[in-house]
């Protein structure tokens, strides 16, 4: 009875400790709730079954957002998907701003995340573990299975991307 206490409070503690940025990272690869919700759920089932076979050769969150990144890119792969558009859901920290503030705020977030979502998915995946989840380069490195040479073009390639978009001009 011990052993399954004390695993139920490992299922916990991770989901406490992660389970938002493990839901929204699912919603930034798949741009679905609902595919975000399964798959934050399986990344735990997943984590908890697996548990004694982690190493600690990462932290406890890249290897949640492995598992993560693993599952979104198969949901990807699988024919009924379909793709939708993020809306703006991040409220102004003012303590109390005008009607005119909030909505001109919400309207710069807006659209801020609709340019990040039109990135290509190689692009927007370093620059929301970058600048969301603020993981290290070498972190990244490993959770994408790539160079850390390369994310640092990838990073510099979407931020110029997102100046452009920014500025108004076309992006190639």
């Amino acid at each position: 009875m011990v052993a399954v206490n004390e695993a139920s409070t490992v299922l916990s503690d991770l989901m406490e400790s992660f389970g938002q940025d493990v839901w929204n990272y699912a919603f930034f690869l798949t741009k679905r709730k609902d595919a975000a919700d399964d798959i934050s759920q399986d990344v735990f089932l997943r984590a908890f079954k697996h548990w004694n076979d982690f190493q600690g050769r990462s932290s406890v969150k890249t290897w949640l957002f492995t598992i993560t990144r693993n599952l979104s890119l198969n949901y990807l792969k699988t024919p009924f998907m379909t793709r939708v558009s993020l809306t703006g859901w991040i409220a102004s920290k003012q303590t109390k701003p005008s009607a005119e503030t909030e909505f001109m705020d919400a309207a710069a977030v807006s659209q801020i995340w609709k340019y990040v979502m039109e990135l290509p998915p190689k692009y927007r995946e370093v620059l929301i573990l970058e600048s969301h989840y603020q993981l290290p380069r070498k972190e990244m490195a490993e959770l994408l299975g790539i160079s850390e040479g390369t994310i640092k073009s990838r990073l510099h390639r979407a931020r110029a991307r997102m100046e452009k978009m920014l500025k108004g001009e076309d992006v190639q």
